[in-house]
């Protein structure tokens, strides 16, 4: 039985007019993938919007669950990585192709540029940046991506893509949680228009017995990582929390559906006070 119906599923548009469904899934490498975990989430708890990269190892597998649930491709959100290894014009267009073959796709919704960084020796970080951009924006052009978009950007780096291409990103995701705030960043992807997406919001656990966050939870007879995940959702945020758990898969996605005057904003007070690493101010170790 689904958590909610289908019509219940907030989403957040893209400036391209597409609609992004604010709560995803999330996978990963290091055990982060569960093929009963993936059809689980599709078929019994309505999730729609899945999160990969080709860094994970895990895309034939994530196609064959797909499949496997018997959701059809179109009602679905796919967001896919590129990793720094394929960046480069040709590289990028190739790696986009393999990974789409792979997972028995003929498109992504959203194709992101994983790291800032670049791999290919004589050649500066911006301009494999720009080269590699300019094969999204094409793939984009051609329909084999329906937004694309990057992940880890700094504003520096956002600065410049926009100065040497042509399309604006769609999105930047980056860690997001309360110990990690980067309020400036979020702030110039508001003002471009680039939606903003966060990853591992519970902070890889580390949330999970914060003082403040249990008395919110607690209040509301909620768990530590729904608290989290709906702070992160009422701050607009695009929200990719990762489990192969399944109770926990089904208390995460829920967090999106607590009424909207469940929690109020006020509650959330202590978590947007901790001292957190602002990455628009070009902390946290991305280089350039």
């Amino acid at each position: 039985m689904l958590l909610a119906p289908k019509q219940s599923r907030p989403t957040i548009p893209l400036s391209n007019g597409l609609q992004i469904p604010i709560l995803g899934l999330g996978t990963s490498h290091d055990g982060g993938y569960s093929h009963d975990a993936i059809v689980y989430a599709l078929t019994e708890c309505g999730v729609r919007h899945i999160d990969t990269a080709t860094r994970y190892g895990c895309e034939q597998k994530l196609g064959d669950a797909i499949r496997e649930s018997g959701i059809p491709r179109r009602d679905l959100w796919v967001t896919n990585k590129l990793w720094p290894g394929d960046y480069g014009y040709q590289a990028a267009k190739k790696a986009c192709l393999d990974s789409c073959s792979l997972m028995g796709f003929k498109y992504f919704d959203l194709y992101l540029m994983h790291w800032p960084e670049a791999t290919r020796p004589g050649c500066s970080n911006r301009e494999m940046r720009a080269e590699t951009w300019r094969a999204l924006e094409e793939l984009h052009k051609e329909g084999l991506c329906s937004a694309i978009g990057v992940s880890n950007f700094l504003v520096r780096h956002l600065e410049e893509l926009k100065e040497d291409c042509s399309v604006v990103p769609h999105v930047n995701q980056v860690e997001y949680h309360p110990f990690q705030q980067p309020k400036l960043l979020m702030e110039y992807c508001r003002q471009e228009g680039i939606v903003f997406e966060g990853y591992s919001p519970l902070a890889k656990g580390q949330v999970l017995d914060d003082p403040a966050v249990l008395r919110i939870a607690q209040k509301y007879g909620r768990t530590a990582a729904q608290i989290c995940i709906r702070w992160s959702i009422q701050n607009g945020v695009v929200t990719i929390p990762k489990s192969i758990n399944k109770k926990r898969i089904q208390e995460n996605l829920s967090s999106v559906w607590v009424p909207a005057g469940g929690v109020r904003h006020g509650c959330f007070r202590e978590l947007g006070g901790w001292k957190a690493c602002d990455l628009g101010s070009d902390q946290c170790g991305v280089t350039d």
